[in-house]
């Protein structure tokens, strides 16, 4: 009779004391971070068929191409590490290094038209908007647990199951924030590099100065003007 009531009272324990939250959160994260090592994989992966399309034409370009190979290497490091944080290093060195990449394809107008180039560059571009996809889940998935873990009585059952803050995916390397976004751009048409754009996200147009909200938020009043 015990056994019984104890086996009908244990798992409204585990839920009042959010155990079986914590548990859900938790998968919850690690699925997402899951689909990120997923997609930065997948970059790795296309990186050298880009350097071996380049390179065939523009095989003088030795400098970059190491830069490309060491930042390669390094990505796939950090999802081995599966290290949010350094994956998300590791992805903004992929980003500095493949714009410069880019930026000498630019220079060789025959790649422009070369179909094996146009298709890898629509599936980086497709690969990165993935990423930031995944990036997004993530951190939002992550920012719950933690939030969750702070609350009482969940606190207590974190610190007595060994529960502890995830880390967010977001660049943590200053000279990292300033690597560029890359813009694949589309099949048939030039890719660019926009510099000074340290996120992880896929580039976009630079906003125009009205579309820039002033400080405070958009519905902030206007700064005075400067005196003269």
């Amino acid at each position: 009779m015990k056994r019984r009531w104890l086996a009908l009272l244990l798992p409204l324990a585990l839920g009042a004391c959010g155990y079986n939250t914590i548990q859900q959160l938790d998968e919850q994260a690690n699925s997402a971070q899951g689909q990120i090592e997923v997609q930065l994989q997948r970059r790795a992966e296309l990186i050298p068929n880009l350097v071996a399309t380049v390179k065939g034409m523009a095989n003088q370009e030795l400098a970059v191409f190491g830069e490309v190979a060491r930042a390669r290497g390094g990505l796939v490091s950090a999802v081995q590490s599966k290290d949010p944080q350094q994956m998300a290093d590791a992805n903004a060195q992929v980003n500095g290094a493949l714009g410069r990449l880019i930026a000498v394809a630019e220079a060789y107008p025959q790649l422009k038209s070369d179909q094996s180039f146009l298709r890898l560059q629509d599936e980086l571009a497709g690969t990165a908007n993935r990423i930031a996809t995944s990036q997004t889940d993530y951190n939002g998935a992550v920012r719950e647990y933690n939030a969750y873990i702070r609350q009482f009585p969940a606190v207590l059952t974190a610190k007595m199951t060994g529960a502890k803050e995830k880390k967010y995916f977001q660049v943590t390397n200053p000279e990292n924030r300033q690597n560029p976004n890359v813009d694949f751009g589309t099949p048939g048409s030039p890719a660019t590099g926009t510099p000074g754009q340290g996120s992880m996200a896929p580039a976009t147009s630079a906003p125009t100065p009205a579309q820039v909200a002033p400080p405070g938020g958009a519905n902030a009043p206007p700064p005075a003007p400067a005196k003269p």
